[in-house]
Protein backbone atom coordinates (compact mmCIF):
# COMPACT_ATOMS: atom_id res chain seq x y z
CA UNK A 1 0.00 0.00 0.00
CA UNK A 2 1.27 3.53 -0.68
CA UNK A 3 2.53 5.78 1.72
CA UNK A 4 0.95 8.71 3.88
CA UNK A 5 0.10 11.32 1.30
CA UNK A 6 1.88 14.35 2.24
CA UNK A 7 0.15 17.03 3.22
CA UNK A 8 -0.01 20.38 4.73
CA UNK A 9 -0.19 20.50 8.75
CA UNK A 10 -3.32 21.50 8.99
CA UNK A 11 -5.20 18.91 7.03
CA UNK A 12 -6.25 16.87 10.32
CA UNK A 13 -7.11 20.02 12.16
CA UNK A 14 -10.12 20.34 9.06
CA UNK A 15 -13.90 21.70 10.74
CA UNK A 16 -16.64 19.86 9.79
CA UNK A 17 -17.46 23.30 7.59
CA UNK A 18 -14.18 22.60 5.34
CA UNK A 19 -14.89 18.85 5.38
CA UNK A 20 -18.37 19.32 3.40
CA UNK A 21 -17.10 22.04 0.98
CA UNK A 22 -14.16 19.22 -0.20
CA UNK A 23 -16.63 17.01 0.17
CA UNK A 24 -19.26 19.19 -2.54
CA UNK A 25 -15.91 19.33 -4.96
CA UNK A 26 -15.73 15.98 -5.64
CA UNK A 27 -19.53 16.44 -6.64
CA UNK A 28 -18.66 18.70 -8.59
CA UNK A 29 -15.66 16.57 -9.97
CA UNK A 30 -18.39 13.49 -11.19
CA UNK A 31 -20.53 16.56 -12.86
CA UNK A 32 -17.41 18.16 -14.44
CA UNK A 33 -16.23 14.42 -15.95
CA UNK A 34 -20.14 14.22 -16.48
CA UNK A 35 -19.50 16.29 -19.51
CA UNK A 36 -17.63 14.24 -21.34
CA UNK A 37 -18.57 10.41 -20.10
CA UNK A 38 -22.17 9.40 -20.47
CA UNK A 39 -23.08 6.53 -17.52
CA UNK A 40 -20.46 5.16 -15.78
CA UNK A 41 -21.10 6.42 -12.58
CA UNK A 42 -19.84 3.79 -10.81
CA UNK A 43 -16.33 3.47 -12.71
CA UNK A 44 -16.01 7.11 -11.70
CA UNK A 45 -16.82 6.61 -8.10
CA UNK A 46 -13.78 3.83 -8.01
CA UNK A 47 -11.67 5.83 -9.83
CA UNK A 48 -12.46 8.32 -7.15
CA UNK A 49 -11.66 6.43 -4.83
CA UNK A 50 -8.18 5.26 -5.64
CA UNK A 51 -7.38 8.90 -5.97
CA UNK A 52 -8.43 9.42 -2.18
CA UNK A 53 -6.66 6.57 -1.41
CA UNK A 54 -3.52 7.50 -3.17
CA UNK A 55 -3.58 4.10 -5.25
CA UNK A 56 -3.33 2.76 -9.11
CA UNK A 57 -6.21 1.08 -10.51
CA UNK A 58 -6.27 -1.23 -13.33
CA UNK A 59 -9.33 -0.63 -16.08
CA UNK A 60 -10.19 -3.62 -17.93
CA UNK A 61 -12.88 -3.37 -20.73
CA UNK A 62 -13.19 -4.25 -24.58
CA UNK A 63 -11.67 -1.21 -27.31
CA UNK A 64 -13.43 1.70 -27.35
CA UNK A 65 -15.93 2.09 -23.74
CA UNK A 66 -14.13 5.51 -23.14
CA UNK A 67 -11.10 4.41 -20.49
CA UNK A 68 -8.42 7.00 -21.73
CA UNK A 69 -11.06 9.65 -21.98
CA UNK A 70 -11.93 9.62 -18.71
CA UNK A 71 -8.77 9.14 -17.24
CA UNK A 72 -7.71 12.36 -19.24
CA UNK A 73 -10.72 14.09 -17.79
CA UNK A 74 -9.97 13.00 -13.95
CA UNK A 75 -6.62 14.49 -14.42
CA UNK A 76 -7.94 17.87 -16.12
CA UNK A 77 -10.13 18.32 -13.57
CA UNK A 78 -8.48 17.50 -10.33
CA UNK A 79 -5.34 19.61 -11.74
CA UNK A 80 -2.97 16.74 -12.19
CA UNK A 81 0.05 16.99 -15.13
CA UNK A 82 -0.75 13.71 -17.11
CA UNK A 83 1.08 11.07 -19.28
CA UNK A 84 0.32 8.54 -21.85
CA UNK A 85 2.11 5.04 -22.31
CA UNK A 86 1.37 3.33 -24.94
CA UNK A 87 2.10 0.33 -24.71
CA UNK A 88 3.47 -2.10 -27.31
CA UNK A 89 5.11 -5.07 -27.63
CA UNK A 90 8.39 -3.53 -28.69
CA UNK A 91 8.21 -0.68 -25.67
CA UNK A 92 11.27 -0.61 -23.76
CA UNK A 93 11.46 -0.16 -19.96
CA UNK A 94 13.84 2.99 -20.28
CA UNK A 95 10.98 4.17 -22.78
CA UNK A 96 8.87 4.36 -19.64
CA UNK A 97 11.11 5.33 -16.77
CA UNK A 98 13.52 7.60 -18.84
CA UNK A 99 17.36 7.11 -19.75
CA UNK A 100 20.71 8.57 -19.19
CA UNK A 101 22.10 10.86 -22.51
CA UNK A 102 25.24 12.77 -23.16
CA UNK A 103 24.73 16.17 -23.07
CA UNK A 104 27.68 19.24 -24.37
CA UNK A 105 28.33 21.56 -21.97
CA UNK A 106 31.04 24.25 -21.18
CA UNK A 107 32.90 21.85 -19.46
CA UNK A 108 32.78 19.31 -21.84
CA UNK A 109 30.49 16.00 -21.97
CA UNK A 110 28.25 14.85 -19.04
CA UNK A 111 25.45 12.58 -18.24
CA UNK A 112 22.04 13.62 -17.38
CA UNK A 113 19.00 11.67 -16.70
CA UNK A 114 16.16 12.10 -18.90
CA UNK A 115 13.13 11.79 -17.41
CA UNK A 116 10.58 9.71 -18.80
CA UNK A 117 6.49 9.76 -18.80
CA UNK A 118 6.21 8.09 -15.76
CA UNK A 119 7.70 11.65 -14.45
CA UNK A 120 3.64 12.96 -13.85
CA UNK A 121 0.72 12.79 -11.52
CA UNK A 122 -1.00 10.38 -13.31
CA UNK A 123 0.35 8.16 -15.35
CA UNK A 124 -1.83 6.59 -18.06
CA UNK A 125 -0.57 2.99 -18.87
CA UNK A 126 -2.20 2.56 -22.16
CA UNK A 127 -3.35 -1.54 -22.80
CA UNK A 128 -0.44 -2.11 -20.40
CA UNK A 129 -0.74 -5.88 -21.15
CA UNK A 130 0.33 -5.50 -24.41
CA UNK A 131 4.19 -4.59 -22.98
CA UNK A 132 5.98 -7.86 -22.38
CA UNK A 133 6.86 -8.41 -18.72
CA UNK A 134 10.33 -7.07 -18.58
CA UNK A 135 8.46 -3.63 -19.76
CA UNK A 136 5.49 -4.13 -17.40
CA UNK A 137 7.87 -4.53 -14.28
CA UNK A 138 9.36 -1.02 -15.14
CA UNK A 139 6.44 0.31 -13.38
CA UNK A 140 6.41 -1.87 -10.59
CA UNK A 141 8.67 0.10 -8.58
CA UNK A 142 7.19 3.43 -9.28
CA UNK A 143 3.64 1.98 -8.46
CA UNK A 144 4.70 0.74 -4.79
CA UNK A 145 7.38 3.01 -4.24
CA UNK A 146 7.20 6.42 -5.70
CA UNK A 147 10.26 6.62 -7.31
CA UNK A 148 12.45 5.03 -10.29
CA UNK A 149 16.21 3.97 -10.69
CA UNK A 150 17.90 4.15 -13.19
CA UNK A 151 21.79 4.06 -13.85
CA UNK A 152 22.31 3.46 -10.18
CA UNK A 153 20.51 6.60 -9.23
CA UNK A 154 17.34 7.09 -7.26
CA UNK A 155 14.93 9.51 -8.38
CA UNK A 156 11.43 10.58 -6.72
CA UNK A 157 8.15 10.80 -8.49
CA UNK A 158 5.85 13.99 -8.30
CA UNK A 159 3.45 13.63 -6.03
CA UNK A 160 0.11 12.87 -5.71
CA UNK A 161 1.04 10.14 -8.39
CA UNK A 162 -1.37 7.44 -9.54
CA UNK A 163 -1.05 4.64 -12.13
CA UNK A 164 -3.81 4.07 -13.94
CA UNK A 165 -3.53 1.10 -16.05
CA UNK A 166 -6.05 -0.15 -18.97
CA UNK A 167 -5.88 -3.26 -20.71
CA UNK A 168 -7.78 -5.09 -23.07
CA UNK A 169 -9.64 -8.97 -21.73
CA UNK A 170 -6.47 -11.36 -21.27
CA UNK A 171 -8.50 -13.57 -23.84
CA UNK A 172 -7.48 -11.28 -26.78
CA UNK A 173 -4.45 -12.08 -29.55
CA UNK A 174 -0.85 -9.73 -28.34
CA UNK A 175 -1.89 -9.79 -25.27
CA UNK A 176 0.55 -10.60 -21.99
CA UNK A 177 -1.00 -11.35 -18.89
CA UNK A 178 0.23 -9.26 -15.72
CA UNK A 179 2.50 -11.18 -12.94
CA UNK A 180 1.05 -11.25 -9.58
CA UNK A 181 3.40 -8.78 -7.99
CA UNK A 182 1.85 -6.31 -10.51
CA UNK A 183 -1.36 -6.80 -10.14
CA UNK A 184 -1.48 -6.42 -6.66
CA UNK A 185 -0.22 -3.06 -6.59
CA UNK A 186 -2.92 -2.05 -8.08
CA UNK A 187 -5.82 -0.78 -5.43
CA UNK A 188 -8.53 -1.45 -7.23
CA UNK A 189 -9.27 -3.54 -11.10
CA UNK A 190 -12.34 -1.64 -12.19
CA UNK A 191 -14.42 -3.48 -14.84
CA UNK A 192 -15.81 -1.74 -17.97
CA UNK A 193 -19.39 -2.78 -19.16
CA UNK A 194 -21.43 -1.39 -22.39
CA UNK A 195 -23.48 0.74 -22.15
CA UNK A 196 -26.94 1.03 -22.32
CA UNK A 197 -28.86 1.87 -25.77
CA UNK A 198 -30.04 5.61 -24.24
CA UNK A 199 -26.33 6.04 -22.85
CA UNK A 200 -25.23 5.21 -26.29
CA UNK A 201 -27.46 7.13 -27.92
CA UNK A 202 -26.33 10.24 -25.99
CA UNK A 203 -22.89 9.25 -26.53
CA UNK A 204 -23.19 9.02 -29.98
CA UNK A 205 -24.88 12.71 -30.11
CA UNK A 206 -22.36 14.07 -27.74
CA UNK A 207 -19.13 13.33 -29.82
CA UNK A 208 -21.42 14.00 -33.21
CA UNK A 209 -22.12 17.12 -32.79
CA UNK A 210 -20.99 20.35 -31.68
CA UNK A 211 -17.33 21.40 -31.83
CA UNK A 212 -15.96 18.07 -30.46
CA UNK A 213 -14.40 17.20 -27.23
CA UNK A 214 -16.64 19.42 -24.49
CA UNK A 215 -14.64 21.24 -21.85
CA UNK A 216 -13.89 20.37 -18.49
CA UNK A 217 -12.89 22.90 -15.65
CA UNK A 218 -10.56 22.41 -12.39
CA UNK A 219 -12.46 22.18 -9.33
CA UNK A 220 -9.77 20.38 -7.05
CA UNK A 221 -6.14 21.67 -6.57
CA UNK A 222 -3.36 19.01 -5.17
CA UNK A 223 -3.02 20.75 -1.88
CA UNK A 224 -7.20 20.03 -1.83
CA UNK A 225 -6.64 16.55 -3.28
CA UNK A 226 -4.04 15.60 -0.33
CA UNK A 227 -5.70 17.20 1.96
CA UNK A 228 -8.64 14.92 1.18
CA UNK A 229 -6.40 11.76 1.33
CA UNK A 230 -5.18 12.40 4.72
CA UNK A 231 -8.70 12.95 5.71
CA UNK A 232 -9.90 9.74 4.60
CA UNK A 233 -7.37 7.97 6.78
CA UNK A 234 -8.29 9.45 9.67
CA UNK A 235 -12.32 8.08 9.17
CA UNK A 236 -13.32 6.26 11.64
CA UNK A 237 -14.59 2.89 11.24
CA UNK A 238 -15.68 0.51 13.81
CA UNK A 239 -13.76 -2.47 15.10
CA UNK A 240 -17.11 -4.83 14.07
CA UNK A 241 -16.96 -3.51 10.76
CA UNK A 242 -13.15 -3.70 10.29
CA UNK A 243 -12.66 -6.74 11.68
CA UNK A 244 -15.10 -8.58 9.19
CA UNK A 245 -13.56 -6.96 6.83
CA UNK A 246 -10.60 -8.37 7.53
CA UNK A 247 -12.33 -12.27 7.79
CA UNK A 248 -13.43 -11.55 4.63
CA UNK A 249 -9.92 -11.51 3.07
CA UNK A 250 -8.88 -14.28 4.54
CA UNK A 251 -11.98 -16.48 3.38
CA UNK A 252 -10.44 -16.01 -0.21
CA UNK A 253 -7.73 -18.41 1.25
CA UNK A 254 -10.00 -21.17 2.22
CA UNK A 255 -12.79 -21.30 -0.24
CA UNK A 256 -12.97 -24.45 -1.47
CA UNK A 257 -13.55 -22.23 -5.39
CA UNK A 258 -10.33 -20.23 -4.95
CA UNK A 259 -6.68 -21.80 -5.40
CA UNK A 260 -5.09 -18.32 -4.22
CA UNK A 261 -6.50 -16.48 -1.62
CA UNK A 262 -5.51 -12.66 -0.81
CA UNK A 263 -2.79 -10.87 1.06
CA UNK A 264 -2.91 -8.91 3.40
CA UNK A 265 -2.55 -5.83 1.08
CA UNK A 266 -5.94 -6.48 0.47
CA UNK A 267 -6.78 -6.22 4.07
CA UNK A 268 -5.51 -3.26 3.93
CA UNK A 269 -6.66 -1.90 0.61
CA UNK A 270 -10.28 -3.19 1.74
CA UNK A 271 -10.83 -0.78 4.82
CA UNK A 272 -8.77 2.38 3.00
CA UNK A 273 -11.33 1.56 0.28
CA UNK A 274 -14.59 1.58 2.54
CA UNK A 275 -13.25 4.69 4.16
CA UNK A 276 -12.68 6.34 0.56
CA UNK A 277 -16.45 5.20 -0.40
CA UNK A 278 -17.75 6.67 2.88
CA UNK A 279 -16.00 9.61 2.57
CA UNK A 280 -17.60 10.20 -0.90
CA UNK A 281 -20.69 9.26 -0.03
CA UNK A 282 -21.10 12.07 2.68
CA UNK A 283 -20.45 10.53 5.86
CA UNK A 284 -18.00 10.50 8.38
CA UNK A 285 -18.04 6.41 9.52
CA UNK A 286 -17.84 3.34 7.50
CA UNK A 287 -20.40 0.93 7.16
CA UNK A 288 -21.03 -2.63 6.16
CA UNK A 289 -22.51 -1.52 3.19
CA UNK A 290 -18.79 0.33 2.08
CA UNK A 291 -16.93 -2.93 2.71
CA UNK A 292 -19.53 -4.86 0.62
CA UNK A 293 -19.47 -2.19 -2.29
CA UNK A 294 -15.55 -2.58 -2.65
CA UNK A 295 -15.07 -5.82 -2.18
CA UNK A 296 -15.25 -7.32 -5.92
CA UNK A 297 -13.22 -4.40 -6.84
CA UNK A 298 -10.11 -4.80 -4.55
CA UNK A 299 -10.11 -8.51 -4.74
CA UNK A 300 -10.98 -9.99 -8.28
CA UNK A 301 -7.15 -9.57 -9.17
CA UNK A 302 -6.03 -10.49 -6.05
CA UNK A 303 -7.60 -14.00 -6.26
CA UNK A 304 -7.57 -17.35 -8.80
CA UNK A 305 -10.16 -19.24 -9.44
CA UNK A 306 -9.46 -22.87 -9.06
CA UNK A 307 -9.51 -25.09 -12.33
CA UNK A 308 -12.44 -27.00 -11.65
CA UNK A 309 -14.67 -23.87 -11.08
CA UNK A 310 -13.35 -21.83 -13.42
CA UNK A 311 -14.12 -24.64 -16.40
CA UNK A 312 -17.36 -24.42 -14.36
CA UNK A 313 -17.79 -21.29 -15.71
CA UNK A 314 -17.09 -19.86 -12.32
CA UNK A 315 -15.75 -15.84 -12.18
CA UNK A 316 -14.03 -14.18 -9.75
CA UNK A 317 -16.73 -12.01 -9.06
CA UNK A 318 -18.65 -14.91 -8.22
CA UNK A 319 -16.32 -16.77 -5.93
CA UNK A 320 -15.82 -13.03 -4.52
CA UNK A 321 -20.04 -13.17 -3.87
CA UNK A 322 -19.75 -16.70 -2.78
CA UNK A 323 -18.03 -15.45 0.61
CA UNK A 324 -18.99 -15.57 3.87
CA UNK A 325 -18.29 -14.01 6.96
CA UNK A 326 -20.09 -13.38 10.50
CA UNK A 327 -21.99 -10.71 11.56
Amino acid sequence: MPDNPQTNGDAMAATDDQIDRLQERLDRVRTEIGKRIVGQEAVIEQLLVCLLCDGNALLESNPGLGKTSMIRALSEVVDLEFSRIQNTPDLMPSDITGTEIIRENEHGREFVFEEGPVFANVVLADEINRATPKTQAALLEAMQEKQVTAAGETYALPRPFFVLATQNPIDQEGTYPLPEAQTDRFLLKIVLDYPSYDEERRIVDLYTEGSGTPAVEQVVSRQQLQTMQSLVRELPIASDIRDRAISLVRATRDAPSIEYGASPRASMALVLAAKARAFLRGRAHVSWEDVEAMAPAVLRHRILVDFRAEREGTTPDDAIASLSVDG
